[in-house]
C-alpha cells in the first residue's frame, strides 16, 4: 500500500501496549502512535521498543480524560485507521481503595476516545477487557456466554461499563466496528528482556511481586488467602504471556476488515487454570530462588478462580497461547535481573 496503515495505541508505554506495539512494528506497512500519560509507566520504553524493532515511533505524553490534547493528536495525525485502547488504571485493590479515581478514569477517557473516533471518522477499534467481569462464576471454564456475576472490584465494574458503552457507541455509529478482548492475566516479559512489566508503584500483580522479592527489591510477600475452595486453598487464575496476548490483538485487528457482526467479544487466556501457590513453585523451579513469602488473608476484590474456555478465539481468531507457564516465569525473571544491570 502507499500510505501506511495508521493505529493509535493509547496506554502504548504500559505492559500489554508496549509489546503489541512491537507486533504490530514487525509489519513495515503499519505506523503506529501511541499515547500514554506515564502515571504507571516510563518514557524510556519507547526507546527499548525502537531498539527492539529497529523502527522510529510517534509517541505523546498526553492525558485522554483531558479531550482538548487528544483532540490535538487525533488532528496532529489525520487517517488513523485503527485503535487500540488499553490507556486505564488496573489494580483491583487500589479500586477498591479508590473508587472514584478508577470510575473517573477508565470510563471518560473511553468517551473520549470514542467521541474523538466518530469525529474523525476511525471505525475499527480493539478495546482493552478483563476476565473480571464475570466476577465469581460456579461453572468453569468460563466462555464468553458465561453470564457475569457480581464484579468483584470497581477496576472489574469499568470494564463492564467499559464495554458496554463501546457495544452501544459501535450500535449508533453504521460502519464502525470493534472487538472487546477479555484477557486473564498478562505475565511474562519479551525474550529479549528490553521490556516488561515496570509498575512504577508498589506492584499488586502476583508475578512482579514474586521477582521483585527473588531480586531482593522487595523482602517478602503475601498470599492472599489459602482457604479458598481451591486444590491447595490458593486462588486460581489463567496466566498467558504477554506475547501471547499482544499477537492476538494484531489478529483482532485483521479480523475487524472481515467480522460481520459490528461488535464481539473474545476471551484472551489458555485454558488452565493455575493456583497462586503453583505458580510461586513454578518460578522457583525455574529460577533456583527460594522465595520468602506469608499466608495472609484474603484480599478484597480478588475472585476465588477463574479460567477461559479457549475455543471461540481458536476458531475465530485462529489464536492459541505458545508460551508455557515455564516460560512465563523464565522471562520474567530474566527481564528483572536485566533491570538490575545498568544501561
Amino acid at each position: 500500500m502507499n500510505r501506511k496503515y495508521r493505529i493509535l495505541v493509547t496506554g502504548g508505554a504500559g505492559y500489554i501496549g508496549s509489546h503489541t506495539i512491537i507486533e504490530l512494528l514487525k509489519n513495515d506497512s503499519v505506523e503506529v502512535i501511541s499515547a500514554d500519560n506515564h502515571s504507571n509507566s516510563s518514557t524510556g520504553v519507547y526507546k527499548r521498543i525502537e531498539r527492539i524493532s529497529g523502527r522510529k515511533l510517534t509517541h505523546y505524553a498526553i492525558d485522554l480524560c483531558d479531550f482538548k490534547s487528544a483532540e490535538q493528536l487525533f488532528s496532529a495525525n489525520p487517517g488513523i485507521d485503527g485503535i487500540i485502547h488499553f490507556a486505564a488504571f488496573k489494580s483491583v485493590p487500589e479500586s477498591v481503595a479508590d473508587p472514584l479515581k478508577y470510575y473517573s478514569n477508565n470510563i471518560n477517557s473511553l468517551i473520549n476516545i470514542l467521541d474523538l473516533a466518530k469525529q474523525f471518522a476511525v471505525n475499527k477499534i480493539i478495546f482493552s477487557s478483563s476476565c473480571s467481569v464475570y466476577g465469581n462464576i460456579t461453572k468453569l471454564p468460563v466462555t464468553e456466554e458465561t453470564p457475569m456475576g457480581k464484579t468483584e472490584s470497581p477496576y472489574a465494574f469499568t470494564k463492564v461499563i467499559g464495554e458496554r458503552i463501546l457495544e452501544d457507541f459501535i450500535q449508533s455509529n453504521p460502519g464502525a466496528k470493534a472487538i472487546a478482548l477479555r484477557y486473564f492475566n498478562p505475565v511474562g516479559a519479551h525474550p529479549s528482556a528490553l521490556i516488561g512489566e515496570l509498575p512504577i508503584h508498589a506492584p499488586t500483580s502476583l508475578v512482579p511481586i514474586i521477582t521483585q522479592t527473588a531480586i531482593g527489591k522487595l523482602k517478602s510477600f503475601n498470599v492472599h488467602g489459602t482457604d479458598y475452595k481451591t486444590r491447595d486453598g490458593s486462588c486460581i487464575r489463567d496466566y498467558v504471556h504477554v506475547c501471547d496476548i499482544a499477537r492476538a490483538h494484531v489478529l483482532a485487528l485483521d479480523f475487524l476488515e472481515k467480522m460481520i457482526a459490528p461488535f464481539d467479544i473474545i476471551n484472551l487466556g489458555t485454558g488452565t487454570g493455575i493456583s497462586v501457590l503453583e505458580a510461586i513453585r513454578a518460578f522457583e523451579n525455574v529460577s533456583g530462588v527460594k522465595l520468602s513469602y506469608k499466608i495472609g488473608p484474603k484480599r478484597p476484590g480478588d475472585v476465588e478462580a477463574i479460567y477461559s474456555d479457549c475455543s471461540k478465539v481458536a476458531r475465530v481468531l485462529k489464536w492459541k497461547a505458545e508460551y508455557s507457564l515455564d516460560d512465563m516465569m523464565r522471562t520474567a525473571w530474566k527481564w528483572e535481573q536485566n533491570l538490575a544491570k545498568p544501561e
